[in-house]
């Protein structure tokens, strides 16, 4: 399953819940209210958000920090995040300008070990999306950039044009889940013979001849989905991020995951469930399953129909939670 972000939002349909009814266009959180239960929150706990955004589900949560020893830390790599954490300035509040890879670092620099709750959204920003020099969007013409860190060194554009055809063809087929992987990887190796692909249209022109009649949204929506986990190293940084939230946590504390596509999904589903993602869950000498989180449920939650209606982006969320082991 593949991210369908770029899918406009139905005009009209059913009101907001009211969790979300008054949240600015800048970013509108995906599943606020069920996010908000999950991680149990106390009005003198400490939080982290590590997927900061445009901050809607940040500025909820301190809300709820009526008690001056309650905190929140919340991360983003994106300039822009940090210009709207600036709105939110606070005493219970601390903006960390930093990839979530780097959890357990910067809270130990901050000396904010351990946490009652970790949220994780892992979706990219309505903000990001909606602006078309980012590159993020198939919507709208821009450069191939669909960088989260603006700093970063390697974009879209670099590796349309400088990776080889079979790195091409494994990207789009194990990242974007692209049935004609090999064939869509041909055709970009042929134009770029003829010049370099720098815009988003570009490349749209370009693969056109292997985007199939009637699907062309979907499909393109999984290219991207391919080239920006490329981009992030989104799955990598997802694993790393994981793997330090039994260090973060407090026995008891909360693992709170929106994902949106089965890669990233089955991740933090293997995880919850194995301690580990890939194979079987490691175990003691007396055979039992050594793991730090017992997931809540088996299966994930998924947004509302009247959450769907009013926010398009919500549509692919699932909701995972996990509970750090005693």
């Amino acid at each position: 399953m593949s991210e369908n972000f770029d899918f406009p939002t139905p005009p009209g349909g059913a009101e907001a819940p009211d969790a979300y009814a008054n949240d600015a266009a800048y970013h509108r959180p995906v599943m606020l209210r069920e996010c908000l239960e999950a991680m149990q929150l106390q009005p003198n706990g400490r939080y982290v958000d590590v997927t900061f955004g445009g901050g809607g589900h940040s500025a909820r949560i301190l809300e709820k920090l009526t008690d001056s020893r309650g905190h929140l830390y919340s991360f983003d790599q994106d300039a822009a995040a940090e210009q709207e954490a600036a709105k939110l300035v606070g005493p219970n509040f601390t903006f960390v300008r930093a990839n979530f890879r780097d959890l357990h670092t910067e809270l130990t620099r901050r000396e904010a070990l351990p946490v009652d709750a970790l949220l994780a959204d892992l979706g990219v920003s309505s903000h990001q999306f909606d602006t078309a020099e980012r590159g993020f969007s198939t919507r709208f013409d821009g450069p191939l950039d669909m960088r989260m860190d603006p700093d970063g060194d390697l974009t879209a554009a670099t590796i349309l044009n400088e990776y080889k055809e079979a790195d091409l063809h494994r990207l789009f087929g194990m990242y974007g889940e692209v049935t004609n992987a090999r064939t869509l990887a041909q055709t970009v190796a042929a134009a770029r013979r003829a010049r370099s692909l720098r815009t988003i249209q570009e490349l749209k022109d370009a693969i056109r001849p292997c985007t199939p009649r009637g699907k062309e949204n979907k499909y393109l929506a999984q290219v991207f989905q391919a080239l920006r986990i490329e981009v992030n190293q989104e799955l990598m940084a997802l694993q790393e991020m994981l793997a330090q939230t039994a260090d973060v946590l407090r026995p008891g504390g909360r693992l709170v995951v929106l994902s949106y596509h089965s890669l990233e999904d089955r991740l933090v589903k293997n995880f919850l469930a194995k301690g580990k993602f890939f194979g079987d869950a490691d175990k003691d000498l007396f055979g039992r399953e050594s793991k730090p989180f017992e997931p809540l449920t088996r299966k994930p939650e998924e947004a509302s129909a009247e959450e769907v209606a009013v926010n398009s982006r919500a549509r692919s969320a699932k909701l995972r939670v996990g509970v750090r082991a005693e």
